[in-house]
């Protein structure tokens, strides 16, 4: 370095008092780990050194041999420190001053809720096929083509028993679509009907995956070798977020990595990120001068969130709400977080996700002496969030102006004993994707969108062993549960339709007892909407057995007095449109119980409990255009 910039270095960290025999400060010490490799430091890292001692980091340096002994981990040290002061809104001063705030409030046991009284907000409850229903529908697909999704992505499948991955995992194993594939191709449809509704209009929807150091580039990797699934690789953009400093006490010191002293050891900063990562992309002006009005948000693993975006993105459209949770009904006490507007004693008032765990305790405390209970409907009348925003563009961009994506941190430390002196291991401070309403005015409008669970909402998050704990009549959240829900969901659909489809029988997989309907599932260009599905489902002749399988892959499928009993596949290009009709039966496919403990097996087979022995099909394909009929 030259010696002009190590008198500036020398003359910044004098301004910390690390000058010859200044302060009683271990840092202040001519001899000072920090003082002996100011030859080290650039002008930026100074500016860095000053920050860190100003926010009692010192330990930080305290190991530091003398000049010309770790020279590179030292750089790459601060190389650390800059990346994790850049991307946290504020800085990494900011960050070390809330976590000293929040972890003081722990200690004491502050309440988050104090001068808060709960209320029910105000929302829309959709009731699946009824007029209203389909005319939301409509407005949504109407709406679709300004619209924008964002997937947050940034979690591996450890916790389900799967090391890839989860958006890698097959949504269903009928058809082995992953869940990447199905929300790509389900977006894609919503692309081309919306735009048919405009007429010529060719708009592409942008997709945002927001990735992680542990997904970034296995979902690349999974993007470009399936071609992007269709959709062009200009429509997606990654964002990737960083990690935050781990605390090892109270006093908000940064934890070093037990395995490496020249390493902040870093933990995941909660899918909240999402907000400050597109404020700081540049991408959401872009969209607005692009004429895009809605924001989607959604997570990696509810195979069944596309059934509801249409009406609930309409919704949104009609009833002109800046924020739209997406919900369904709820128990009392049931472990999901209920939809609660907040009035405080000053005035403010938000509305927000409260856990459920915090819910009761807190209606009971502000005059419900029954806490969170049942109405007469059986369901609480707090909505259970499922963690699905759609935010409207402008007010957004607006509010996230003020606050450049930060959003409303949490902090939970697993303290050694009731002291709260000590922690087991190092926190952090996370953040929620959901918690974005607590910033903002009284005047924005927020509400929610209630549809069945049956519908809406399915996600995959728990291993085989904890789902088989789960008190009886409460959710799996399995992969054996997200897959049958999908049979499920599609079984009853298409008896709304007009279909005659069997009743499910119940088995046991993984110790999961669950409802097994047919295997019916269909590529989202023939079942968008539920209008969709009444349209190519004519008259109330067709039936499907319980054992039957049914694949639909095809736009312009009719099925029109089918009575199966086995396994149907039906592909069709554009072009062809297919009367499907008659008998048809053959030995279909069986379900054969596989054990989660059973290696010989792949990861995403055991998770599920079970796989299919394909003894007999009936698989048609019809690739060139003009009228096709298949009947027995």
């Amino acid at each position: 370095m030259a010696s002009g910039a190590v008198d500036a270095a020398a003359e910044g960290v004098a301004a910390l008092g690390i000058s010859a025999g200044g302060g009683d400060d271990e840092c202040a010490k001519p001899s000072s780990p920090l003082r002996r490799n100011l030859r080290l430091l650039s002008d930026d890292q100074v500016e860095l050194a000053k920050m860190l001692l100003s926010e009692g980091q010192g330990h930080l340096f305290e190991h530091w041999p003398e000049l010309g002994v770790d020279d590179d981990k030292k750089r790459s040290f601060l190389d650390q420190v800059r990346r994790l002061h850049s991307s946290y809104p504020g800085g990494l001063a900011s960050y070390i001053q809330n976590a000293k705030k929040l972890l003081a409030d722990s200690k004491a046991g502050q309440n988050p809720y104090d001068g808060f009284t709960p209320s029910v907000p105000s929302g829309e409850v959709l009731t699946f096929g009824d007029d209203n229903f389909l005319s939301l529908e409509a407005a949504g697909v109407k709406e679709a083509h300004n619209a924008v999704f964002v997937l947050v992505a940034g979690g591996l499948g450890e916790r389900l028993g799967y090391k890839g991955i989860k958006v890698a995992l097959p949504r269903e194993t009928t058809t082995g679509k992953c869940f990447l594939q199905h929300y790509i191709e389900s977006i894609l449809a919503l692309q081309e009907a919306s735009c048919k509704l405009e007429g010529e209009c060719h708009t592409k929807i942008p997709f945002v995956i927001m990735t992680s150091d542990d997904t970034n580039a296995l979902t690349i990797k999974l993007l470009e070798s399936n071609s992007y699934f269709g959709m062009e690789p200009s429509q997606v953009k990654i964002l990737k977020q960083e990690k935050v400093a781990c605390l090892a006490d109270n006093d908000a010191r940064l934890a070093l990595d037990p395995n490496d002293k020249y390493k902040i050891q870093t933990k995941p900063h909660g899918h909240g990120d999402v907000h400050s990562l597109l404020y700081s992309s540049g991408l959401l002006e872009q969209w607005k001068s692009t004429g895009r009005k809605w924001v989607l948000f959604f997570q990696d693993t509810n195979g069944l969130l596309f059934n509801a975006i249409p009406s609930a993105l309409g919704v949104s459209a009609t009833k002109g709400y800046n924020v739209n949770s997406l919900a369904v009904p709820r128990k009392a006490k049931e472990a999901i977080g209920g939809i609660t507007k907040l009035t405080h004693v000053d005035g403010r008032t938000m509305v927000i996700n409260v856990e459920y765990n915090q819910l009761d305790p807190l209606l009971r405390t502000t005059g419900h002496p029954d806490g969170d209970a049942n109405s007469e409907t059986g369901y609480s009348p707090y909505p259970g969030n499922i963690n699905q925003l759609i935010l409207e563009l402008g007010p957004y961009i607006e509010e996230l102006k003020k606050t450049r994506g930060a959003i409303s941190e949490f902090v939970n430390p697993k303290y050694t004993d009731s002291t709260k002196t000590a922690f087991k291991s190092s926190t952090r401070l996370e953040c929620m994707m959901q918690d974005y309403p607590k910033t903002l005015p009284p005047t924005a409008k927020v509400g929610f969108t209630v549809m069945d669970t049956w519908l809406a909402y399915a996600p995959v998050k728990n291993n085989p062993e904890d789902a088989a704990k789960v008190p009886k009549g409460n959710p799996f959240h399995s992969a054996t549960s997200g897959e049958m829900a999908i049979y499920r969901a599609n079984s009853l659909i298409l008896r709304k339709a007009g279909a005659q489809i069997s009743d499910p029988v119940i088995s046991t997989f993984n110790g999961q007892e669950v409802e097994v309907w047919p295997r019916i599932t269909w590529s989202p260009r023939w079942g968008l909407t539920f209008k969709d599905v009444k349209q190519k489902v004519h008259g109330n002749s067709s039936s499907v057995s319980q054992r039957s399988v049914l694949v639909i892959n095809g736009q312009n499928i009719i099925i029109d007095g089918l009575s199966l009993d086995g396994a149907l596949i039906v592909n069709s290009v554009d072009e062809a449109e297919v009367k499907v009709t008659g008998h048809v039966e053959n030995k279909g496919w069986t379900i054969r119980h596989v054990d989660h403990k059973d290696t010989s097996e792949k990861e995403e087979t055991r998770i599920r409990g079970f796989k299919f022995e394909k003894v007999e099909q009936l698989e048609v394909n019809y690739t060139e255009p003009g009228k096709h009929y298949l009947s027995s």
